[in-house]
C-alpha cells in the first residue's frame, strides 16, 4: 500500500485546477486549523462524504512496560476521532 502524504495531495490539487502549491497549502491548512478549532471546542465536524471528525476522551488504565513487564499508569488523555461516511458508488 502506497502512503500519500499532505504535499502529494497539495501538488495533485493545484494541478487540477490550475492554481499554485502555495495557494492551495494555505486553503488546506485553513481547513485543518478550522476543523480542529471546531472539535477542541466541544463540536462534532461532520464533512459530507468523507466523514465525522469529534474529540474523545480516553480514562486514565493501568498498562505494562512491554520490555520489562511492569505495570505502568497511563494518563487519561482526550484524542481525535475519525469516523468514515458510508463509501460513495464510483
Amino acid at each position: 500500500m502506497k502512503t500519500v502524504s499532505k504535499s502529494d495531495i497539495i501538488r495533485q490539487i493545484a494541478q487540477a485546477h490550475g492554481q499554485t502549491q502555495d495557494n492551495v497549502r494555505a486553503s488546506v491548512d485553513a481547513l485543518i486549523d478550522a476543523i480542529l478549532g471546531h472539535v477542541q471546542a466541544g463540536a462534532k465536524v461532520n464533512l459530507t462524504g468523507l466523514g465525522a471528525f469529534s474529540l474523545q476522551h480516553r480514562p486514565e488504565r493501568m498498562g505494562r512496560n512491554p520490555s520489562t513487564g511492569e505495570p505502568v499508569q497511563i494518563a487519561a488523555k482526550d484524542v481525535l476521532k475519525f469516523k468514515p461516511s458510508q463509501q460513495r458508488k464510483a
